[in-house]
């Protein structure tokens, strides 16, 4: 790897998911910055860093997964640790944005969550911020400082146009809110839209599912949103789906939260595939209830190639010139 326009490039990765920032160092041919992480008998986290990182450009690879709060902490912390370290450039890279939901006042008395942790980030050292697939947009304007939001959904189509999963198939919208995202997949891979009208119930617990806009008789029905959490809005929707005629459900995400019983309820589900991302790790406990439905495809290659054309200076929108 050449010498970028802020030093030496140089990763170090929290301890949310270090295989997929191994992956990452895997593809750019350089080794990770090693780090010591320890929690103390009053969960204090301590961060210290085994190797200098002064004058150099770090991207820390930090995932917001399970437990959130302690991988918040752990980022700022290790963001604090590199800075004190007088590194070049500080990138922090969170492929999945924990918080995301929380993007704006929608009821009295309530925070903004999103625009608390991006605020954090920047305060602790980050000069920049790389991420993929953002729950809402907007997010991006939460940050004062320079930040990429990837996707991941060429690499999603990729799969499903590759393995014939999009023949006599329609994109699916589970509610209204994701319609523009669904719209995406579907022209990606020229096949129709359809959308589920949802409804959450007054105390926000339960969905109720109304109208079905779109036809998906006889189809096979590819259900496409950002993340898989309890998988309840998924589940009740693949059922909604199959009393309307659909012959096959699938249901695609970017991030796989898997919260509380989700691999249980996706388990017992009537989907056939649940394909998602390596953007959080999976626990071996969840695979194993998933079984041969889970396909998880890694994101290792599209983040290296990001951080390579950040390091060097170069277009990172260029990367989609070619699809």
């Amino acid at each position: 790897m050449s010498v970028g326009l802020y030093g030496d490039l140089a990763v170090v990765s929290g301890t949310c998911h270090p295989e997929l920032a191994a992956a990452v160092c895997e593809y750019l041919r350089v080794n990770p910055t090693p780090m010591m992480v320890k929690k103390f008998p009053n969960e204090n986290i301590f961060v210290r860093l085994e190797q200098s990182v002064r004058a150099m450009d770090v991207f820390l690879i930090q995932p917001l997964g399970s437990p959130v709060n302690d991988m918040v902490m752990e980022l700022l912390i290790t963001l604090d640790a590199i800075r004190r370290d007088s590194a070049g450039r500080i990138t922090a890279v969170v492929p999945y944005y924990a918080y995301g939901r929380t993007d704006k006042k929608d009821q009295p008395r309530v925070p903004i969550t999103a625009r608390l942790l991006a605020d954090l980030i920047t305060v602790a050292g980050a000069e920049r911020f790389l991420t993929i697939d953002l729950h809402a947009g907007q997010i991006q304007g939460f940050f004062t400082i320079p930040n990429d939001e990837l996707t991941a959904r060429y690499l999603l189509v990729d799969y499903l146009r590759s393995h014939n999963l999009h023949r006599n198939a329609v994109i699916v919208s589970p509610d209204i809110g994701g319609v523009r995202r669904a719209r995406n997949f579907a022209e990606d891979l020229n096949i129709p839209l359809a959308i589920i009208e949802k409804r959450r119930t007054p105390d926000g617990e339960r969905t109720e599912f109304y109208n079905l806009i779109g036809q998906v008789e006889g189809r096979t029905c590819i259900m496409v949103d950002d993340e898989i959490d309890t998988g309840g809005t998924l589940c009740h929707a693949s059922e909604f789906l199959k009393a309307h005629g659909a012959t096959n459900v699938l249901a695609v995400a970017t991030h796989p939260v898997f919260s509380a019983s989700a691999p249980e309820r996706l388990a017992a589900a009537p989907i056939d595939r649940v394909i998602v991302t390596n953007t959080l790790p999976i626990a071996a406990a969840k695979r194993e209830r998933l079984g041969d439905k889970l396909i998880e495809i890694s994101v290792a290659s599209l983040l290296g190639e990001a951080i390579r054309r950040i390091h060097q200076g170069i277009s990172v929108g260029a990367m989609y010139q070619h699809v």
